[in-house]
């Protein structure tokens, strides 16, 4: 199994809610939410995102980056 080294950040102010990177995401993790009726995506299911950045290269916005997840301690 390979692990995540990444998850996706997404800024919500320059996020339409056009949906791009929830169609573009394979697990399934990403979902559009609405505050105050402004939409915008939301990283739903952390454990379950692969890290692939689909969301991040499809997103026509450059709303989503991705943050490193730092390596665990190596045990001795």
């Amino acid at each position: 199994m390979t692990e995540r080294k990444a998850l996706p950040t997404i800024d919500t102010a320059r996020c339409t809610g056009c949906g791009w990177c929830v169609a573009a995401c394979p697990p399934h993790v990403l979902s559009l939410e609405a505050v105050n009726w402004q939409k915008f995506a939301m990283l739903h299911d952390e454990p379950g995102c692969t890290g692939c950045a689909l969301c991040a290269v499809k997103c026509p916005f450059g709303a989503i980056s991705m943050r490193r997840i730092p390596d665990p301690p190596e045990v001795r």
